[in-house]
């Protein structure tokens, strides 16, 4: 087979690959070392433009999420109220609205409280900076900044052959070890080097155009949206064992890893079903035709996809239909469900409760402090960070360390990737949400031990 009839495209075929493709890596993958507000440190493309942004309309940010969320909130109801079938010429809008009675129902509440928390009126729990402020001061500023520019550039990543490329190339790793399409190495790799929440988009992106099962989505969502390499930094200096980041990020790693290869092969994530979002079943990846290996197949899909994309007005509709979705669709139920989360953790005893069976296990695992670490093993359900927060007053360093592994470790947190999953189109409910937040406390817990026992 000559190579023309290898690849039988045009140039402008292979450019509409290769320039895209690597303006998205650019974007989304390649780290570099920056300094905002004196402080330096490594972040991608897309994330210093978020937060530089986020630096620039610090004041305007809560006033302009609470608008974006009661917006929501409001046309949600008048859509229900009027039909949902009145918008089926915009089937976009009508995705985005016409959503269930529980879902309209958390959107009121994420309205109601993030006007309560802009004006700092009503019940002081929900305003306070450890609940509703939180949210909405600082962790909704940094979703809007974010979903902006990776909502805009995803494309990017998603439609020019990216995805088709590397996924032919690494699902000879990735099928047998995590039971995932060689494309979601890409998911996992924005998040680590970005952000978690990037990978939760592009993941709830690829599940709504069909390249992901329902097992695949929830896996991906649950287990490889990871922390970003910057926000660890935060919570071991939170710790105050800066000086030990090395073996700190090694051990989440190692233990990431572990929990990544165990959680697809045990209930819930195991018993998702293998079909589509059209309901088709699942089927594994062909392999590579005769004539062609991974690498020159790989590239054969790649541009086969870029062939597709013929204008420059689709490019930016899909990257502005991404924004809103993220925007009106997730930032509503963040909104909602953290500070619900947050009230709990803060102004109850419910998971200094939940924490109290841990105690005999961490002092089986000589854990020093064991009644006080217990009472950070549940907490960061509601937040990654109150683990950090609650644990930097314990004395030991080793319970500090192991804290904040797990911590990061978790990944299930309701202030961030916790609500965003609800908030997308990945097929995982709360229940189920908790469910694997247990399992990957159970089995990281033992490993970041063993590593501290090790080093301390």
């Amino acid at each position: 087979m000559n190579q023309k009839s290898k690849f039988p495209f045009k140039t402008t075929d292979h450019i509409k690959f290769i320039v895209p493709s690597l303006l998205g890596i650019l974007l989304f993958m390649v780290p570099f070392q920056v300094e905002i507000e004196g402080e330096e440190s490594f972040t991608i493309p897309v994330a210093y433009f978020a937060e530089l942004l986020q630096v620039r309309l610090a004041d305007e940010l809560s006033a302009i999420m609470t608008i974006i969320i009661t917006i929501t909130a409001i046309a949600t109801i008048v859509v229900k109220a009027m039909g949902g079938d009145r918008l089926a010429k915009f089937p976009f809008f009508q995705g985005l609205f016409d959503v269930s009675a529980i879902w309209t129902l958390v959107r009121i509440l994420g309205a109601i409280f993030a006007i309560l928390t802009l004006f700092k009126t009503g019940p002081e729990f929900i305003y306070s900076g450890a609940t509703g402020g939180l949210l909405l001061d600082s962790l909704l500023h940094v979703l809007f900044t974010v979903f902006l520019f990776a909502g805009l550039f995803l494309p990017l990543l998603l439609n020019f052959g990216l995805l088709e490329f590397f996924g032919t190339m690494l699902t000879v790793i990735m099928r047998p070890v995590f039971k995932l399409p060689g494309r979601s190495s890409i998911d996992s790799l924005a998040s680590w080097l970005g952000d978690g929440t990037i990978g939760v988009l592009l993941t709830s992106k690829q599940y709504q155009g069909g390249h992901y099962t329902k097992r695949e989505a929830a896996i991906i969502g649950t287990t490889f949206s990871v922390v970003s390499i910057t926000f660890t930094l935060v919570v071991i200096d939170e710790v105050d064992l800066s000086h030990m980041f090395p073996a700190f990020y090694g051990t989440v790693l190692l233990s990431g890893v572990i929990a990544a290869i165990i959680m697809p092969r045990i209930p819930p994530l195991s018993k998702k079903e293998n079909t589509y979002i059209t309901g088709e079943q699942g089927e594994p990846e062909p392999k590579s035709p005769q004539g062609y290996n991974v690498l020159t197949w790989g590239y054969y899909k790649a541009l086969e996809r870029s062939k597709t994309q013929t204008s420059v007005k689709d490019f930016f509709k899909n990257g502005a239909q991404n924004i809103l979705d993220m925007w009106m669709g997730v930032a509503p139920i963040v909104m909602a469900l953290g500070t619900i989360a947050l009230v709990i953790a803060e102004y109850t005893p419910v998971f200094s409760w939940l924490g109290m069976p841990f105690i005999p296990l961490l002092e089986l695992m000589q854990i020093p402090e064991a009644s006080a670490a217990s009472e950070t093993i549940l907490v960061g359900f509601a937040d990654m960070f109150l683990p950090a927060l609650i644990g930097s007053s314990i004395e030991s360093e080793m319970t500090r360390f192991i804290i904040a592994a797990l911590s990061v470790t978790q990944l299930i947190y309701m202030s961030e990737v916790g609500g965003l999953l609800l908030g997308s189109n990945i097929p995982i409910n709360l229940r189920e949400l908790f469910i694997i937040f247990l399992e990957r406390t159970i089995i990281t817990l033992p490993i970041i031990t063993l590593i501290a026992h090790m080093i301390f």
